[in-house]
């Protein structure tokens, strides 16, 4: 349906790609990956014909309706959400606008005369809305709003009211809507909490058109593609299989590359040997000459190109008591709204508690109140004996300097720590070469989750409580944390929606339900196995 074929393009005097080539056919549900700065955006722009490529080019199939998702979801105002998904709903919009507009000229006195036309028009226009499937669209509008967690107030609500996040979820909503031949979609999982993200992830397996997608959700995009398309140094190369089947591969041809890299260097090296012992020698100059012109003609296999990923090593925790955190007949209300009516929970060393229930079942109030970033109407919140709290929420992102950059931020924070351990850690977080220098004004939402995470890790707390640590980061940043935090001996209470940090991480369970808050011994995993669901809002 869409082909690039053999594509340049050079964003200033970054070359982005270099004769790269791909298909996403009929059907295809397909991942894209590849480091940050790798040129995905602009595959997607040069997909929909927002940007061209210098060379090579892009052929769409005629007639195709394409739907593009990017984090750039522009102004949204003045509206109802449920009024704003469906003006996005391709074709079927246009038709409903002169529906409502035949229906204003029946209405009005003084067009009469043109009454026949206008009743032929009307029965045209009726019969080509309801060809469409117009009459089930605001049904149907309803339906993905809901998916995606809206209430029925925040649908019929205005739509400029929304946060950025929740704007994004109306931009998402109007492309699942309008239900396109192509579906772009640029990390649809961002900003989305789990009971929605599994309601994406159904509503995306059901979809029958083509997919593109990216995303930092490896769960995510495991369960949906079967293809995945990477770039890789300009390059684009085709994968068959799910995301874990790419890694598996990837790693796979990494070794098969470098085992032929290794094989051909020691052949160049022995014939280099040969030529510089006997070029001097008129005996072996047929053989010499020989050796040189077959060198020449030799194709040289390049060494894979390895990914720069930088393991951390916590620095070990001071040990606190064994009564890490207690609260006692808690009660928390938000106005009218109860949120904790005599909670009574305890978190004890070593446990790691992920914390799970629906939107505004209270998840984020019970880290603010564990780290007395709030506090309770009633009942008492207490830490135990020596513990060191490090609290990681979006508020972190904020209390950034926008003056300093990456490395003054850190050396500011760390004054007696040396150059050499701040640049690792800076490293370890993706802020390599002259990352270090940038202002942390100008850094994405992603830099500056991983630089507030640095900074809390760097000097660990034995009590780390944690709000969605993993949004704005990339696969191989989180990777990079549970492989950090696995090995991590402090206490954890967390929330997060995502399954592979929740699995890997957590050994206990709270979940906030209407019906009650209950305690599972064991973690997400063993949760899943036991209640058949996997999030509190889902049926089993």
């Amino acid at each position: 349906m869409i082909r690039l074929e053999k594509i340049g393009k050079q964003n200033g005097r970054q070359i982005v790609f270099i004769e790269a080539s791909a298909a996403l056919q009929r059907g295809e549900k397909v991942g894209l990956v590849g480091p940050n700065g790798a040129g995905k955006t602009t595959l997607f722009r040069m997909m929909t014909g927002e940007e061209q490529p210098d060379e090579g080019q892009v052929s769409t199939d005629r007639g195709i309706t394409i739907g593009y998702f990017s984090q750039d979801v522009g102004e949204m105002a003045g509206r109802s959400v449920v009024s704003e998904v469906m003006d996005g709903a391709g074709p079927v919009s246009t038709v409903a606008a002169e529906l409502r507009e035949v229906e204003v000229a029946l209405a009005d006195p003084d067009r009469a005369d043109e009454m026949e036309a206008l009743i032929e028009r009307y029965g045209e226009v009726q019969a080509r809305f309801e060809e469409l499937g117009g009459y089930a669209l605001e049904g149907r509008a309803y339906e993905v709003l809901a998916g995606l967690g809206f209430s029925q107030e925040m649908m019929d609500g205005d739509v400029g009211r929304l946060s950025g996040g929740w704007k994004m979820r109306v931009a998402l909503a109007r492309i699942l809507l309008m239900r396109p031949d192509v579906m772009l979609l640029d990390e649809p999982s961002n900003h989305l909490d789990l009971e929605s993200l599994i309601w994406l992830e159904d509503f995306l397996k059901g979809y029958d058109g083509a997919l593109l997608m990216t995303s930092h959700d490896r769960e995510f995009m495991n369960r949906i593609v079967t293809k995945i398309v990477e770039i890789d140094g300009g390059e684009l190369r085709t994968y068959s299989g799910d995301y874990a089947f790419y890694e598996q591969q990837r790693a796979v041809n990494e070794s098969q590359q470098q085992a032929q890299f290794e094989r051909q260097q020691a052949m160049l090296a022995k014939e280099i040997r040969f030529i510089e012992r006997f070029k001097a020698r008129a005996s072996h100059a047929a053989q010499v000459q020989s050796r040189v012109k077959k060198l020449d003609k030799i194709e040289r296999v390049e060494p894979p190109r390895r990914r720069q990923t930088v393991a951390f090593d916590f620095q070990p925790a001071p040990r606190s008591g064994d009564d890490v955190a207690m609260l006692k007949n808690v009660h928390k209300r938000y106005g009218s709204r109860s949120i904790y009516a005599g909670l009574d929970f305890s978190v004890r060393r070593r446990e790691r508690w992920c914390v799970m229930g629906v939107n505004g079942a209270g998840k984020s109030t019970l880290l603010k109140l564990v780290t007395g970033t709030a506090r309770p109407d009633d009942g008492t919140v207490a830490l135990g004996s020596s513990v060191k709290l490090g609290y990681f929420a979006q508020h972190a992102m904020e209390m950034l300097d926008g003056d300093l950059t990456v490395f003054e931020d850190l050396e500011s924070s760390f004054p007696q720590a040396g150059q050499g351990s701040l640049r690792a850690l800076a490293g370890c977080f993706g802020f390599s070469g002259d990352d270090v220098e940038k202002r942390c004004r100008v850094l994405s939402g992603g830099e500056k989750a991983r630089l507030a995470m640095a900074k809390m890790l760097f000097d660990p707390p034995n009590f780390l409580v944690l709000d969605e640590p993993t949004n704005h980061l990339d696969i191989a940043t989180k990777e990079m944390l549970i492989q950090a935090l696995a090995q991590y001996e402090g206490t954890m209470l967390f929330v997060s929606h995502d399954r592979h940090f929740l699995a890997a991480l957590s050994n206990r369970l709270l979940e906030l339900t209407p019906d009650g808050i209950h305690q599972y011994g064991g973690g997400y995993t063993e949760y899943v196995a036991r209640t058949g669901r996997e999030a509190p809002g889902l049926r089993g």
